[in-house]
């Protein structure tokens, strides 16, 4: 599935929340030398119990905004998502 996820980096620590349609994604690495989107797959395959290699960044590569697709269908994604994630509306 494809998701849209807004990358906030250089944060105190790792976070993410639900964020309208899409996600929110708090990440302690710098935007260099590829570092944050490393670093977002590899929080991203922790959260959804995938491989690294399976999760895609389809646009957005050095952007904050990003579509990414992750091996999951929408039930396993909402239900993971409810159990990590905190809800916030923006």
């Amino acid at each position: 599935m494809n998701v849209e996820i807004k990358v906030i980096t250089n944060a105190k620590k790792r976070a993410i929340m639900a964020a309208g349609p899409g996600l929110k994604v708090k990440l302690v690495s710098l935007p260099k030398d590829g570092r944050a989107n490393e670093e977002l797959i590899e929080y991203l395959s922790e959260i959804f119990h995938a491989r690294k290699s399976d999760i895609k960044i389809i646009r957005g590569e050095k952007e904050r905004k990003k579509v990414l697709a992750i091996p999951v269908d929408d039930v396993t994604f909402r239900a993971l998502l409810n159990e990590k994630v905190k809800v916030t509306t923006g």
